[in-house]
């Protein structure tokens, strides 16, 4: 029996198929080729919007170009449903991500209003009181997005049960999804947090509890294959988030060599870290609210912020790495530049197509939840 989260969740995008598979909205990772993809194969596809509006306008453009003929047509109003309210024709299916803190409202709702995407993913919003460590004002932002487009859905990417409860409980008008982002995810996430196997099925009973209806959850962190994916779905997700795992897709956007370095990975859990030594050698510093840090692989420019080198040292060989044409060169524990990568690398054994990738975990977690059934 499909969880009340599934249920909504197709309903709301009909191309998409079951088990729903998305990719996370990586910036300068996830390009419209990836979006598009992912969108095309029965997925939920995400632009990695970040902080730049503008371009995340012409992204859209392109996204659109690329989908295919069957899931423009699975948009068309049906005879049974022919109200303004259910016309989903001109929605585009495609989801974009906005980390908030760093984004103009003004210009991202400008950009959802003229491109109506499917969705809207929230992240790293500073605290309404100018905090930043706390969960993040994102009842202002939803309410532009729904005043800009009523039918673009919004998510909101959470790390804890009380940022959970805090997101769906702080407004009048909740959010669409919740993205249960656990600690074994790569990229930029909450620096305290538990795995998806706590969070995903605490956040629920929250909800439950908190008498919190209509709001779907989706499993993020650590997902890397078709056996992940059914267990997030047996703890009640509605959806898989993997972000990792398009990094080594072929039509990943960024550094050409991540791919590369992603699928040489293996043993994730000793090879990736959580640091926020990542973020502090970026030219610049670390931008990034207080709530977050981010998983990468272990390398040197890691290793020596821990031994307590200068963090103006440690910044200026990342940043003449970075700009002196060797990024990406040499062994990955002696890089400076980053690799962001969860846990998950060590299942990831080759660069695919991004639409194979999908299938392949659809299929894979199909086959593990039958194979279970028949068990019982």
């Amino acid at each position: 029996m499909a969880s009340s989260s599934s249920s909504t969740l197709y309903k709301n995008y009909p191309w998409t198929q079951t088990p729903l598979i998305i990719n996370g909205p990586m910036a300068g990772s996830a390009a419209p080729d990836l979006a598009a993809a992912v969108t095309n194969a029965g997925g939920i596809g995400f632009i990695g919007g970040g902080v730049d509006m503008a371009q995340l306008g012409a992204d859209m453009d392109k996204a659109r170009s690329l989908l295919a003929p069957h899931i423009v047509a699975s948009l068309s109003p049906s005879s049974s449903s022919p109200s303004d309210a259910d016309d989903t024709s001109s929605i585009l299916p495609i989801g974009v991500g906005i980390l908030c803190f760093g984004a103009p409202l003004a210009a991202a709702a400008d950009a959802i209003r003229q491109h109506r995407p499917a969705a809207a993913w929230l992240f790293a919003a500073r605290g309404d009181d100018g905090n930043d460590e706390r969960y993040g004002d994102y009842a202002t932002w939803t309410a532009a997005i729904r005043a800009a487009s009523p039918r673009t859905a919004v998510w909101i990417q959470i790390g804890s049960v009380g940022a959970a409860l805090a997101a769906a409980t702080s407004s009048a008008s909740p959010p669409d999804v919740l993205v249960a982002q656990g600690a074994d995810a790569g990229g930029h996430g909450f620096e305290r947090g538990a795995g998806i196997v706590s969070l995903v099925p605490e956040v629920g009973d929250a909800l439950a509890d908190a008498g919190v209806g209509g709001v779907a959850v989706v499993a993020a962190g650590g997902i890397a294959e078709g056996r992940g994916a059914a267990a997030a779905l047996a703890l009640g997700a509605g959806g898989v988030v993997m972000g990792t795992r398009f990094l080594a897709s072929e039509e990943v956007g960024g550094p050409a060599y991540y791919g590369r370095r992603v699928v040489e990975a293996r043993d994730g859990g000793v090879r990736t870290v959580r640091s926020k030594a990542f973020d502090e050698a970026r030219e610049g510093g670390n931008v990034w609210p207080e709530l977050y840090d981010g998983r990468g692989l272990v390398n040197r420019t890691y290793r020596d912020f821990v031994a307590g080198e200068e963090v103006e040292e440690i910044r200026r060989l990342h940043v003449e790495e970075q700009k002196g044409g060797k990024a990406g060169a040499g062994e990955v524990e002696d890089m400076r530049v980053t690799v962001w990568a969860g846990t998950g690398v060590g299942l990831i054994n080759e660069v695919l197509p991004a639409g194979k990738i999908v299938e392949d975990v659809r299929e894979g977690a199909r086959k593990v939840l039958k194979s279970l059934g028949a068990q019982l």
